[in-house]
């Protein structure tokens, strides 16, 4: 039996020299492949030698074994110390050099901040200046400054989140209105855009939201006015697509109307999101009312003005044919990356 296990040792020995003669000349990469595959494959030299193990003394089995393990790590070093060689010192199956780099993602804007940013330009671009406030407001300028004083009817129509009995988060941009004025007299041209909050979720309503409200005061402002500046952003914005004033009620403004434009999701047919109706309405206007003014210090008798405010959540989905607000929160990269 020693014999035997003299001869498997003298196979390995040659084996080995073989392999790293084999490897050592390999001039590319196929050819070192081609040495791996012979010596150390699954159908290798190296593994048709360790099935003889078992005609060897139970005793020489372990000494064999080891041996074996060490010539396959004598060749597996050699084929590594060579395909570094071949691949001008980088490992060629770690990197690919004559691959492109990977390149990392990037994000793209919301379309809601998109939207938000062209309806901002498109009223600076007709006089319009930006301001802001807070989105935790008092309730006096949240309400009681724009004609809405305590157990007022009109305030039901606003699902307001109360934080207490007189501060509220912000059910418009509304209370940036009377903000300005209180420290700015008039001409003024001044657009407010931010973030709204109401208890409201559906398909078209959301608890949070954006909002723009506008406002321009000057002596001899009236609806006609309005409706030249409403229309001008409304075919920027929109385009070609009809547009409609109806009356309507706020408390802060008076007359009131309601601004509609023909449903871009059905064209006018009637879906979901228009009601059936082929209609959606993008905005709410109307003349700043003299209580209004009268509340921030305005003379009514001299000034005159006009206000508006419009939903961006709204703009975005009649813009982009979108049927369900919710999607703009939803974090779904499969939407977002549309834009």
């Amino acid at each position: 039996m020693a014999e035997a296990s003299d001869r498997f040792k003298a196979k390995l020995d040659e084996l080995r020299r073989q392999a790293l003669e084999a490897v050592g000349a390999a001039g590319d990469a196929a050819a070192l492949e081609e040495a791996r595959v012979r010596y150390l494959g699954r159908k290798g030299e190296l593994t048709g030698l360790l099935r003889s193990l078992g005609e060897l003394a139970e005793v020489e089995r372990p000494k064999a074994g080891a041996l074996a393990n060490q010539v396959k790590a004598d060749i597996t070093a050699a084929l590594e110390a060579a395909s570094t060689r071949l691949s001008g010192g980088v490992r060629a199956e770690a990197i690919d050099v004559s691959l492109p780099g990977r390149r990392n993602p990037l994000g793209t804007m919301h379309p809601i901040t998109r939207v938000m940013e062209e309806v901002i330009g498109t009223f600076s671009r007709l006089g319009f200046e930006v301001a802001e406030g807070p989105e935790v407001e008092l309730d006096y300028y949240n309400f009681e400054a724009l004609n809405m004083p305590p157990d007022h009817p009109a305030r039901d129509m606003q699902d307001t989140f109360y934080i207490s009995d007189r501060v509220v988060m912000r059910t418009h941009t509304s209370p940036i209105q009377v903000r300005v004025m209180e420290k700015r007299q008039p001409p003024l041209r001044i657009i407010g855009p931010g973030k709204a909050f109401r208890c409201d979720s559906d398909v078209s309503h959301t608890p949070m939201f954006h909002q723009v409200e506008g406002f321009m005061v000057d002596e001899g402002v009236s609806m006609a006015h309005l409706k030249s500046i409403l229309s001008q952003f409304a075919e920027q914005t929109f385009g070609a697509a009809p547009l409609r004033f109806r009356p309507s009620f706020f408390p802060f403004t008076e007359p009131s109307a309601e601004v509609d434009i023909q449903c871009t999701v059905c064209n006018g047919a009637g879906c979901r999101v228009c009601k059936g109706t082929g209609w959606l309405e993008i905005l709410g206007a109307g003349l700043i009312d003299p209580e209004v003014f009268r509340a921030v210090g305005v003379d009514p008798e001299r000034w005159s003005g006009f206000a508006f405010g419009m939903g961006i959540e709204r703009i975005a989905m009649l813009k982009y044919g979108i049927d369900d607000i919710r999607l703009f929160y939803e974090d779904d990269l499969r939407f977002l990356k549309q834009f």
